[in-house]
């Protein structure tokens, strides 16, 4: 079994002050197969103390310097990308192949955007061309406390610890303590490429103890979260305390549009194995099919055939299955929200409550497809985070619109059409923060986040990194002197 209780702090591995062993499951057979030890409030002093006094230098660093780090860190995680997929597979659950081709490949295809972004950000310049005199001067904000969630590790870690230190910040980074193997090789990783003492931090904890001291601490000037709403809700309260900044990416109960000129096969199929990703463990996941009603029977009969045809297999294997959720706590949810769907009268597919056929452990889970559902039922308005699809049919449009927007959520809406001018339209009617029409992916360096309780702030390209930085704004200036 692995032994990973040590926090690295100020460039070195250090022990916890206080020993609490932690043991990591694989999901997989619901075995441990590492320890760590959640650190406390001290721990969290210890590692503010080392990015507080390492932020005087590498907030003072030229781009250039910094992008000479980012140029190595790319080198180190490429040689350690075959690491980083293994030991998201045993954490997470996710199968091999999609652990190298998509969580590992996250971390990688973001290090690479955000290089190209620093290269071409525009720190300094004048208000206008009108007006050379106000210089608009944007400098990094500080101390950062950065929460990472357990459903793609790399993904969150590399959207956040990336952009902060290429803005020239300094981070404490909290990985999910259900996941924190990934965070760990990740501090290998920062330590290879050689980032100077105290730049990168890592304190291994729970919310309540490391996440909650993190988020008050007077000397840590902004947070960011990636998580549960709840706990993100938890993290902005106690933040308030000191008026940090604090962007959120929350939960998602995203919709998915589908028109009756789509290509309906294609959509439908496309749809049901994109809300199965990662066996549900996604925020942006399009978990709400919604059907034109001329078409819907057709697409519901599509939509079960490709549940059933859905694999779910031992994420040690090759292949292009699904594998477990990622702890007992989530198998239950999952079973329970499953359990009250068929309770509050929605036609069940495809799938349904228990393991798949020939699990007797692991917390896997069975594809499922739930028809005739209304946006009142619980499947219909909880985020789920499992392989569960609900399949809600429309008559017109504008009826579409109003459910897909009747959510507390707004992170992510997908359309589906014939019609590129009336996908166009329905995507700007959509209260979501990312739109994807017709099957398109979106490309690196876009902002990712969402409206209304799916978070504020936004990651990836210019806004990512503008979130950590501030804006000073200098009247009288002389740009002859600069």
């Amino acid at each position: 079994m692995l032994r990973k209780t040590d926090f690295y702090i100020d460039g070195k591995w250090v022990a916890p002050a206080k020993a609490h062993d932690l043991e990591v499951i694989n999901p997989a057979d619901e075995t441990a197969f590492a320890t760590i030890s959640l650190g406390s409030g001290a721990d969290v002093d210890t590692a503010v103390a080392a990015a507080r006094a390492a932020f005087k230098t590498w907030s003072k660093t030229s781009r250039e310097e910094r992008l000479e780090y980012l140029e190595k860190l790319l080198a180190v995680y490429e040689k350690r990308s075959g690491d980083m997929a293994k030991i998201i597979s045993s954490e997470v659950g996710a199968p091999i192949t999609m652990s190298t081709q998509q969580q590992a490949g996250a971390g990688w295809g973001h290090i690479k955007s955000f290089i190209r972004t620093l290269k071409n950000f525009e720190f300094d310049a004048p208000l206008s061309e009108k007006v050379p005199t106000e210089h608009i001067a944007h400098e990094p904000i500080g101390v950062c406390g950065l929460i990472t969630p357990w459903n793609w590790p790399m993904n969150q870690i590399c959207l956040k610890v990336v952009p902060a230190v290429a803005a020239g910040c300094t981070v404490i980074l909290k990985p999910s303590e259900i996941s924190p193997m990934s965070g760990i090789i990740f501090a290998e990783i920062m330590h290879e490429a050689g980032f100077p003492a105290g730049v990168f931090n890592l304190v291994n904890g729970d919310g309540p103890t490391v996440g909650e001291a993190m988020s008050r601490h007077p000397d840590i000037d902004m947070m960011s979260f990636t998580g549960s709403t709840r706990a993100g809700i938890a993290v902005q309260k106690a933040a308030a305390e000191t008026v940090k900044r604090v962007t959120l990416e929350l939960g998602g109960k995203s919709p998915n549009i589908v028109f009756a000129d789509a290509d309906i096969p294609k959509a439908v199929k496309r749809g049901t194995l994109h809300c199965f990703n990662n066996t549900g463990q996604s925020c942006n996941a399009p978990t709400r099919m919604l059907v034109e009603r001329s078409v819907y029977d057709s697409a519901v009969e599509i939509a079960a055939e490709t549940a059933k045809g859905c694999k779910v297999g031992d994420p040690a294997e090759e292949g292009n299955h699904i594998g477990p959720l990622i702890s007992q706590m989530q198998f239950d949810k999952v079973q329970t929200l499953i359990q009250k769907g068929i309770d509050e009268g929605a036609k069940l597919v495809a799938g349904g409550t228990g393991r798949p056929d020939g699990f007797n452990r692991g917390y896997f889970v069975r594809p499922t497809v739930f028809a005739d559902v209304n946006n009142d039922m619980a499947i219909a308005r909880e985020e789920i985070f499992g392989p569960v699809l609900t399949m809600i049919p429309f008559e017109t449009e504008a009826e579409a619109i109003e459910i897909a927007n009747d959510t507390q959520y707004g992170l992510a809406a997908y359309v589906q059409s014939g019609d590129q001018a009336r996908a166009q339209k329905v995507a700007r009617e959509l209260r979501a923060g990312m739109v994807l029409l017709n099957g398109a992916q979106r490309p690196g360096g876009s902002p990712f986040g969402g409206y209304k309780m799916s978070g504020n702030g936004r990651e990836g390209g210019d806004w990512g990194l503008e979130d950590f930085l501030e804006v000073k704004a200098i009247s009288g200036w002389d740009e002859s002197v600069a």
